[in-house]
């Protein structure tokens, strides 16, 4: 009987371990692409920046851009 307790711990702390290193990966994983999805928002907002500003600037006349 104390053997089957044991064990019945042992799987126990195993399961409990093998939860812990499965939630470990799954917030790294949430992290990265977290991570990952900002970086492209911010390039997203970047390239929009630099096409409005190219239109404002073809829309100057010649005199005011010198």
């Amino acid at each position: 009987m104390r053997n089957v307790e044991r064990l019945t711990s042992l799987k126990s702390e195993l399961l409990d371990i093998f939860m812990s290193m499965q939630v470990a990966e799954h917030e790294q994983r949430s992290r990265t692409a977290a991570q990952r999805n900002l970086r492209a928002r911010r390039g997203i907002e970047l390239h929009n920046e630099f096409k409005r500003l190219s239109r404002d600037i073809a829309q100057l006349p010649e005199d005011e851009m010198h």
